[in-house]
C-alpha cells in the first residue's frame, strides 16, 4: 500500500515489481491507498476515500472504492459487474468527444506536469468540459456509473488505480494505457472511459506527443 512506499515514482514501480516477482508461494496481493485525495483530505475537501483491490497472480479480481462523504461504496468482482451501494452501474452513452466530460490529474512532477498541460490544450477545444478532482478513485469511480465520460493522467501508481480500473472495466468501460494497451498493474500512464470516446481521446492525446 501506498503507506509503505517511499514517495517517487521510481519507488513505487520497484515495490510492486517486488511483490508481483516474488516467489512466496503468495498467490495474492492486496492493493490498498488508505486515503486516496491527500491534498484534499488535508484541507478538508471532500472528495477523499479509501480504495482496496486484490489481485490475484498479478490480475485484480476485486476493487472497493468508498467516498464517505456521500456514503456510496463502489464494489466490483472481475466477471460480476459493478455495483454502487449494491445496485448494478454503467458507463456513460456519450459517443462523441464533443459530449465528454474528462476529467484530468494535476500532478507535481515536471514531465507529468508538463504532459498535461499539453492534455489540456489538446482536449479543451474538442470536448465538454475538463475538471480535475483531486481523487483518481473518485474519478474512476465516477466514470463507471457514468458521471464523468473519461479519466485520464500521464503517471499514477498500483494503488491509485487498481481498485477503479475493474470497476471501469465491470461497468462496461475500457481501461487502458495511453497507448492503448490494456490494463495491467505496472500501466502509470492511463485513461479510463466509457468505451466509445476511448480511441477518440487517446488519438487527441498521442498526437500532441502524449505516448
Amino acid at each position: 500500500g501506498e503507506e509503505d512506499v517511499p514517495p517517487g515514482k521510481e519507488a513505487s514501480a520497484a515495490a510492486l515489481d517486488t511483490k508481483l516477482n516474488a516467489e512466496d508461494g503468495k498467490d495474492f496481493l492486496w492493493i490498498v491507498d488508505p486515503i486516496d485525495g491527500t491534498s484534499n483530505f488535508v484541507h478538508g475537501m471532500p472528495l477523499c476515500m479509501p480504495s482496496v483491490a486484490c489481485a490475484y497472480k498479478g490480475q485484480v479480481v476485486v476493487g472497493v472504492i468508498y467516498d464517505p462523504h456521500r456514503d456510496e461504496l463502489f464494489t466490483a468482482i472481475k466477471g460480476l459487474g459493478a455495483e454502487m451501494n449494491g445496485q448494478r452501474i454503467s458507463v456513460g452513452l456519450q459517443n462523441s468527444i464533443s459530449d465528454a466530460i474528462v476529467a484530468m490529474g494535476s500532478p507535481p512532477g515536471e514531465e507529468s506536469l508538463r504532459m498535461s498541460l499539453v492534455g489540456i490544450q489538446a482536449l479543451m477545444p474538442k470536448v465538454r468540459t475538463i475538471r480535475m478532482l483531486g481523487s483518481a478513485a473518485l474519478m474512476l469511480a465516477w466514470v463507471a456509473n457514468g458521471r464523468l465520460t473519461c479519466y485520464w493522467e500521464y503517471d499514477l501508481s498500483s494503488w491509485d488505480i487498481a481498485a477503479g480500473a475493474l470497476i471501469v472495466i465491470e461497468a462496461g468501460g475500457r481501461f487502458t494505457d495511453i497507448q492503448g494497451n490494456d490494463f495491467d498493474l505496472r500501466n502509470r500512464k492511463i485513461c479510463a472511459s466509457n468505451g466509445l470516446v476511448h480511441e477518440e481521446i487517446l488519438q487527441t492525446l498521442n498526437k500532441e506527443g502524449i505516448i
